[in-house]
């Protein structure tokens, strides 16, 4: 069954052809055909080499309609902060104890957050943590003293970005079940923080190449003029 649902969402779809915003949004949930509400992925092609310290993207950003996905966060911080970030809906908070559980393979969030003096702490785990990208980084906001506001926006659609070996970036944009308008207020949310983040050494078309999919659906290629 898996497999024709699978031909059936490719069928008569043509890969190399591109389509405007809304066209992708409107195939990519026609063909979301899974039993579970699948995730709407962009992934952006762009033309940086990552391993130049400079053209190496990396940040976050606020989705106006958020993710559709309620995200698990874990705070370092003692004593008046470990409360704020309880407040703010923090679902793990502690430090040394978080620490050994954390060590002892006990890793049940998505995001970490930390006050700037939990990171003497914390170097201990960035054999653990770094690979699954779940490092507290001030680039990214996820060290700060306003944990209470970086629990927030954590919680409320912020999502992470950062350019892979071959400079492609991707980021899950919202659910099948969010309106069209919803999925393309995101889209071009996400899209202008990429645009923003251009390092200045890039020669020619920053952008190569911006795709469209869902979770087990096809991928669409998007009109680049139409966004840009």
């Amino acid at each position: 069954m898996a497999g024709k649902r699978i031909r059936n969402a490719y069928e008569g779809l043509d890969s190399l052809s591109h389509y405007s915003v809304k066209e992708a949004i409107r195939v990519v949930k026609k063909r979301a055909t899974a039993k579970f509400d699948e995730t709407i992925e962009l992934a952006m092609n762009l033309n940086v080499d990552p391993r130049k310290s400079e053209q190496n993207i990396r940040g976050v950003t606020q989705l106006p309609a958020g993710t559709g996905k309620t995200l698990r966060v874990a705070v370092f911080a003692k004593g008046a902060k470990a409360e704020e970030a309880k407040k703010a809906g923090a679902d793990i908070v502690g430090d040394e104890d978080l620490a050994e559980k954390i060590q002892g393979g006990e890793i049940n969030f998505d995001r970490c957050i930390a006050t700037p003096d939990m990171m003497g702490l914390l170097g201990k785990l960035a054999r653990i943590l770094g690979p699954r990208g779940l490092m507290p980084n001030p680039k990214l906001g996820t060290v700060t003293m306003d944990v209470g506001e970086a629990v927030k926006a954590a919680k409320g659609g912020q999502v992470e970005y950062r350019a892979e070996k071959a400079g492609i970036v991707h980021a899950g944009i919202g659910k099948v079940s969010f309106s069209e308008e919803d999925i393309e207020r995101n889209l071009r949310s996400f899209v202008d923080a990429i645009m923003k983040a251009k390092p200045t050494g890039v020669k020619g078309a920053y952008v190569k190449n911006i795709s469209l999919s869902s979770t087990m659906g096809p991928s669409v290629r998007i009109e680049i003029a139409d966004l840009t």
